[in-house]
């Protein structure tokens, strides 16, 4: 490896990892690209970067190489291309979301030619990508991360190591986007009980998207480091319980109102169910408390 800041690469050039890619154009140790498509790699060359006909070249120009491609099989080609043409000491970082497995398997592969592999998988879209407001969920070991984060910077402000094996920022990355689509589910359920109602699902929007800024959504309750039960003398027992009580009144005004307007909210339904278990403050006394 070369003195001095790391020499980035980048494979992958679509709608994330362009953005991504023109943000690293700006690093001090310079950006060499690859893509199969000629007119995204131009779109970068614009930008100051450097082309690489080849993995293997862009391998050989690079000393941290991030990968941003469609899918695990995608993700191992272009770590086999370019594995024998790395110095001892590279950093590959994996943007692409794909089974921790995967991760794990070309970590042990990768380590074998004294190259690190962080998996990195991204949070925000190609608008997060281009205004550099990624999230960026890292797994590997500390050094290697410690290593990438300064050029990973570059494109997200909000860097988290997610744990010391890779995989781990891919875990990470698939419970936040469990949150996301189950949250997409249901808001198909609040659009139907709105409609039905005879309410502008438009104007719903508006309302959810200006509270959710306020409040933080789904999120706002992500605030303790365990799911367990809450004892009755802890601080978020009280906090919780209100978020309880509040949520089951409102759930079940929702499922009367779909109720006679015959509309099936399954995920309503569940909710109601579930909320109290899920905040910690369940209705039952745990087994063993007093």
């Amino acid at each position: 490896m070369t003195s001095g800041p790391l020499r980035l690469g980048f494979v992958g050039l679509g709608d994330i990892g362009g953005p991504m890619a023109t943000r690293f154009a700006a690093h001090d140790g310079g950006l060499t690209v690859h893509d199969l498509s000629p007119e995204a790699v131009a779109r970068l060359v614009d930008a100051g970067a450097e082309s690489a006909p080849s993995l293997a070249d862009l391998a050989a120009a690079s000393d941290l190489v991030g990968i941003c491609v469609r899918d695990d099989a995608q993700v191992r080609d272009v770590v086999e291309g370019m594995i024998e043409s790395l110095a001892p000491g590279a950093l590959i970082v994996v943007h692409s979301t794909i089974s921790p497995e995967t991760a794990s398997d070309l970590a042990a592969r990768c380590s074998r030619s004294e190259v690190a592999l962080l998996d990195a998988p991204i949070s925000g879209g190609a608008v997060g990508a281009k205004d550099g407001r990624l999230a960026i969920m890292v797994g590997g070991g500390r050094d290697a991360y410690e290593r990438a984060k300064p050029a990973l910077s570059l494109a997200g402000d909000m860097i988290v190591h997610a744990g010391e094996s890779a995989g781990d920022g891919t875990r990470m990355k698939l419970a936040r986007n469990l949150l996301h689509f189950i949250s997409f589910t249901a808001t198909t359920e609040a659009a139907r009980l709105a409609e039905a109602a005879g309410i502008d699902i438009v104007k719903l929007g508006k309302v959810v998207r200006h509270t959710d800024a306020v409040t933080g959504g789904p999120g706002a309750i992500m605030l303790r480091d365990t799911t367990a039960p809450i004892a009755t003398d802890d601080f978020w027992h009280g906090v919780f319980t209100h978020v309880r009580d509040l949520g089951e009144k409102d759930l079940g005004l929702a499922l009367g109102l779909a109720e006679r307007l015959d509309v099936d909210l399954p995920l309503g339904k569940q909710s109601l169910a579930r909320l109290a278990d899920g905040l910690g403050v369940p209705h039952h006394t745990p087994e063993g408390e007093r």
